[in-house]
């Protein structure tokens, strides 16, 4: 069931008005809560023509309403706050499911083998695609003790994928971003990775051989990484994981990767810490 976001707010037009009582839920995610007024203001006008342009739909029968609507909505425009609706250019489908879904993979390894397999995952970006999010997940803000959040982190990989595939080195624009480069900017963040793997061989090495890593009763272990384990898995991945991070706990992450942190506040032209 997909309908342009306008219906749900009373008309289909070009122009949304998020209602205050919608709003003023919306920001009682801490990390939006402590913008300053300009800034929610500024926030709630971005996410107006968010929702104006963009398109919703919901799986398995989940009923689409415009609080869902306005939730993710002030989520998603927080990291373009200070770029602009444009860095979303290039789609217009999101697309939440009840929970976590099953997708198909099809990997093919070293020796040429084709692998194909189901994994579970709660959100997914696609390339010039539809955005897809758990509606379980979008309400959760923290696993196993560490920064988390869905809408952050895959519209995170929509800016990386603005320039192509995701590669964790978002484009940069020659005003906005004058002193940040590709280079240098890849460089910086391989340092950070290198590091947070470090740690999690290190804690790996330690776990206890009655405890499975995968385990739930491993996270007690992994709690003590400064970023989810999962930013280990490659530089897109580190980007995403470590721009939830940025926004959520700013001083966390400027704590374990100051000049990461730096890079970050200069591309999202943003200081949460």
């Amino acid at each position: 069931m997909a309908r342009m976001l306008g219906r749900l707010f009373g008309k289909a037009s070009a122009r949304v008005e998020i209602p205050d009582a919608l709003w003023d839920t919306a920001l009682r995610r801490q990390f939006l809560a402590r913008l300053a007024p300009d800034e929610r203001a500024r926030l709630r006008t971005l996410a107006e023509a968010f929702l104006a342009s963009k398109e919703m739909a919901t799986a398995h029968d989940l009923e689409l309403t415009a609080a869902m609507q306005v939730d993710i909505a002030a989520q998603a425009c927080l990291p373009i706050l200070n770029l602009g609706l444009p860095w979303y250019r290039g789609w217009t489908s999101i697309v939440i499911h009840p929970a976590e879904f099953v997708v198909p993979r099809r990997v093919t390894d070293d020796a040429g083998v084709v692998h194909e397999y189901t994994e579970a995952i709660s959100g997914e970006a696609w390339e010039g695609g539809p955005l897809l999010l758990s509606w379980q997940d979008v309400q959760a803000e923290t696993t196993h003790d560490q920064p988390y959040n869905v809408v952050l982190h895959e519209f995170a990989h929509k800016l990386d994928m603005l320039d192509g595939e995701a590669d964790g080195v978002p484009p940069f624009d020659r005003t906005l971003h004058v002193r940040l480069a590709p280079d240098a900017w890849l460089g910086t963040l391989e340092d950070a990775r290198e590091r947070l793997v470090a740690e999690l061989e290190l804690i790996e090495s330690r776990l206890p051989s009655n405890i499975d890593p995968d385990s739930s009763a491993a996270d007690p272990y992994y709690a003590h990484l400064p970023l989810d384990a999962y930013a280990a898995q490659d530089a897109s991945e580190f980007f995403a994981v470590s721009s939830e991070a940025f926004f959520i706990a700013p001083h966390r992450m400027r704590a374990a990767f100051p000049a990461w942190s730096d890079l970050l506040a200069a591309f999202y032209r943003q200081s949460p810490a």
